[in-house]
């Protein structure tokens, strides 16, 4: 009688298999989870470098001096111009959502103020501002700021609360100059 040769698998085989697969994937993910926010880091200091270069073109060419208030104002571009001072992702709204962080800037208003070439209202410009990138993941602690001191600050926990429009926080380091 004719032996039969076997083709496909074996159970045993698909059971061993999915166990490799499994071993595998538990080594990666976790890496895979610290490489996730250290992209959504990285994009948060670019955020935070942008909103300082747009605020200092801002205040030298549009705001004779002062900040904007806000990042809306950054995204309003002036008449005959169709090019705003930051980026389209950051400049449509005051607090954005941006690689799982938030971002958000304000400027406390100098009534002595002039306006601004954007139409930004007399009284309105700040004579400094400060910005924060706080994470959207509870599991991510790190946080960033930068103010009119163009540095850009990290720590454990929000900045925003703290940053003072210039000059170095009470709390934090330095992330980036």
């Amino acid at each position: 009688m004719p032996i039969r040769k076997a083709h496909g698998f074996a159970l045993i085989d698909l059971i061993f298999t999915c166990g490799l697969i499994g071993v595998l994937c538990s080594i990666a993910m976790p890496r895979l989870f610290l490489a996730k926010q250290s992209a959504a880091s990285a994009s948060a200091v670019a955020s935070m470098r942008m909103i300082n270069s747009s605020q200092l073109t801002y205040a030298l060419t549009c705001g004779a001096g002062f900040y904007a208030p806000t990042m809306s104002t950054l995204g309003t571009p002036p008449p005959g111009s169709r090019a705003s001072f930051i980026s389209p992702d950051l400049g449509t709204s005051d607090t954005i959502t941006k690689s799982g962080y938030i971002i958000q800037m304000k400027a406390v208003p100098y009534p002595g103020s002039p306006g601004s070439c954007n139409g930004l209202g007399v009284g309105r410009a700040g004579q400094g501002f400060i910005a924060a990138a706080d994470p959207v993941d509870a599991s991510n602690a790190r946080f960033f700021g930068t103010n009119a001191s163009n540095i850009v600050y990290e720590h454990t926990s929000t900045l925003f609360a703290v940053m003072p429009e210039s000059g170095a926080p009470p709390v934090g380091q330095m992330a980036v100059r």
